[in-house]
């Protein structure tokens, strides 16, 4: 009222009546629209009184043609609304606040409209007159809607602004990288020293002579020494690591100790000791992060010495999980993972070696197995490339769990062995109503087993037998067992449960203690044997708190958070999950084994299994290593900096901040920043 009031008083009587016009047709709109609400006016009156107040000196400031301009000179009705709303929320109580991101961005999220080549004021003026936008970005000055902010990500051409009513809050305190150790260690002193390595005299040496020392000695040189340089020490150096090993023939088991504790002086020899070579392994990794190349002095050197690390991890089973039955994954690429999981103190490779697309291992019991039921003859394992991978993840302290999923997941054995599936159509489950089936699985089984704990092909003495996904449709299409049923007095689901239960007799005759996913547990609960591992997998489940709370261990890799495959699941994400959530600090101790991250191998081969698996396992890896508690936003410097660790070595980590999983770069930038 009160502009109105000004322009007539400024302006003709015709312009002064076109501009009561407009505005009284503005009223029968609200008013067609229903009555106010007198206690939300009222409440607003007062917290109104002074922005009007400060509206009505802009006003009286502004010229005729500003006045004109600013009532009249829209095109049409809806963008004289726009005019008129934007000028209502400066004086109303829902203030305008843009909020910048620097080199940010949420894409395809656009509006029509653009202000390219405008001023980021210009920008924000054009954003508050087009319906619908919530921001933009600039300097491309693409319009955004407003409910961009929901999926910002990175993006290192543009700065992201976004229309909010409040103050933006200030920026948290930068994160440093510091510790410069991925995953965090669990105690540790240092000081503020620059010690200078000589690497030309650096030695490796160890209390007891041990083959596996000596291969990793030979390992961790280049990881400390990437770098020629012929520039000398100078003096009082860092010289060497002494290495003393508790136990060096300890074997690869969940219970092995993988401790240490590291001893760093301003010059002299580094102290590293460990109950195991295990913990030596992770030691010497956490040393090697330590040591950095100066570039301007051509010289190593470790920052914040002296220091004192005594280190152990969380949870003593750390895992990824590698399908190589969706497809194959050669040995090669296997030994590339394996070693890139050592940087992150991932212990256990998950192999999941069959299922229904294929069946690539060459049983040495049921060669038909792979030669009707591998993709191709290229695409297998012999026992020996087994063996080949067993023993080098061993020498790198990773273990290797192998998963034979039972019952379902095994169409591809019907090829080599009809026998053992319902029909030639329904071939899953396997066929629980002849011994065919729990005679091959013993055969199979002892191929990796050797028979006794310990031993065989795959000696780590748990195996994981899935369990999962079992529909029983085909067993009550199939007359044969569907008589067999009746003649044991069972239901479908009995058979499932008869099938479990033997499967699980023939492992643990061999030596074994079996994982199984969560269906078994759903399914059978207390009546599953007590040393049954429950791997908790489905999206939301809470099964790990009522399975420890009944005396069975678990493993926790939780679907929608845990699973790589999710390529839309942040780092963050996955940094934040907790496998201890409801659980006793007890039971959790005594029964929460650990977890890890599962990367299922539907859209993953040797061309992208690196870069869709890193760097976000690294997230979990410190959950699993690290103390309880820590946050995304302290880990977010130290994470960076390890995605850039993992590319100088040669893996093939993406970009930190993706907002996908394993995209390419979105544009020029230090891989700090991306």
């Amino acid at each position: 009222c009160h502009l109105l009031a000004t322009l007539c008083h400024q302006l003709t009587n015709m312009a002064c009546r076109a501009a009561l016009l407009v505005f009284a047709a503005l009223l029968a709109v609200a008013a067609a629209a229903g009555p106010a609400r007198i206690s939300r006016s009222e409440f607003r009156r007062l917290r109104q009184e002074k922005a009007l107040e400060q509206r009505k000196q802009q006003v009286e400031s502004l010229s005729k043609d500003e006045l004109v301009a600013l009532v009249l000179g829209s095109r049409s009705h809806a963008d004289l609304l726009a005019s008129i709303e934007v000028e209502a929320a400066r004086a109303n109580d829902t203030d305008v606040y843009w909020w910048k991101f620097p080199k940010s961005d949420c894409g395809y999220d656009d509006v029509s409209g653009s202000c390219s080549g405008k001023t980021v004021s210009e920008c924000e003026q054009i954003c508050l007159k087009t319906p619908g936008c919530g921001g933009f970005n600039y300097p491309h000055g693409i319009l955004k809607k407003t409910d961009c902010l929901s999926h910002k990500a990175y993006e290192g051409s543009v700065d992201l602004y976004i229309l909010e009513n409040k103050p933006q809050p200030p920026p948290p305190p930068p994160a440093t990288n510091f510790p410069p150790i991925w995953p965090l260690p669990q105690n540790y002193t240092s000081q503020s020293g620059v010690s200078i390595v000589d690497h030309a005299e650096f030695s490796f040496t160890a209390t007891t002579s041990s083959s596996d020392l000596t291969n990793a000695f030979a390992r961790f040189a280049p990881m400390f020494f990437p770098h020629t340089t012929t520039a000398a020490a100078g003096s009082n150096p860092i010289t060497g690591v002494h290495v003393t090993v508790d136990n060096v023939a300890v074997p690869l088991q969940l219970e092995t100790n993988e401790s240490y504790t590291l001893f760093i002086p301003a010059s002299g020899v580094i102290q590293l000791t460990a109950p195991t070579v295990y913990g030596a392994y992770h030691g010497l990794q956490t040393l090697s992060q330590l040591i950095e190349f100066d570039f301007d002095t051509k010289t190593y050197k470790i920052g914040g010495t002296p220091w004192s690390i005594n280190d152990f991890p969380r949870f003593q089973h750390r895992e990824v999980l590698v399908d190589s039955a969706r497809h194959f994954e050669p040995v090669q690429t296997l030994k590339n993972l394996i070693e890139s999981l050592t940087y992150a103190k991932i212990n256990v490779v998950h192999w999941h070696i069959v299922d229904q697309q294929s069946f690539p291992f060459d049983s040495p019991s049921y060669p038909k197995l792979s030669q009707a039921g591998a993709y191709s003859p290229q695409e297998r394992f012999t026992v020996e490339d087994v063996a080949d991978v067993v023993e080098f993840a061993r020498q790198r302290g990773v273990r290797i769990m192998i998963e034979i999923d039972t019952p379902g997941h095994a169409g591809s054995w019907c090829k080599g062995y009809p026998e053992v599936c319902p029909s030639p159509t329904c071939t899953m489950p396997l066929n629980p109503a002849t011994n065919a089936t729990f005679d091959l699985l013993d055969g199979l089984f002892g191929d990796f087993t050797g028979k006794a704990r310990g031993k065989g092909l795959a000696p780590d003495n748990m195996i994981h037998l899935g369990g999962d996904e079992v529909n029983t449709r085909c067993w009550t299409e199939s007359p044969s067992i569907s008589a067999w049923l009746k003649e044991h007095d069972l239901t479908a689901d009995g058979g499932y449960a008869y099938f479990v239960k033997r499967a699980q007799a023939i492992a643990h005759s061999q030596g074994r203690d079996v994982v199984g996913w969560e269906e078994i547990w759903d399914h059978f609960g207390t009546k599953l044997d007590k040393s049954t591992i429950i791997h908790q997998w489905l999206p939301g489940s809470t099964i790990a708190k009522a399975a420890t709370a009944a005396g069975y261990r678990v493993l926790w890799s939780t679907d929608g958070v845990w699973y790589l495959d999710g390529l839309g699941t942040t780092w963050q994400t996955m940094y934040s999950q907790e496998p201890c959530t409801g659980i006793p600090d007890d039971n959790c101790a005594k029964f929460v084994l650990g977890g890890g991250g599962e990367m299922w191998g539907e859209t993953v081969d040797t061309s992208d299994i690196q870069q869709t698996i890193w760097p976000r396992l690294g997230a979990i890896a410190e959950r699993l290593w690290g103390p309880r508690g820590t946050v995304a936003d302290d880990a977010s410097a130290r994470y960076s900096a390890f995605r850039c660790l993992l590319n100088r070595r040669g893996v093939a980590a993406a970009p930190s901040n993706n907002a996908k999983a394993r995209e390419a770069p979105p544009g020029p930038g230090g891989c700090y920043e991306q």
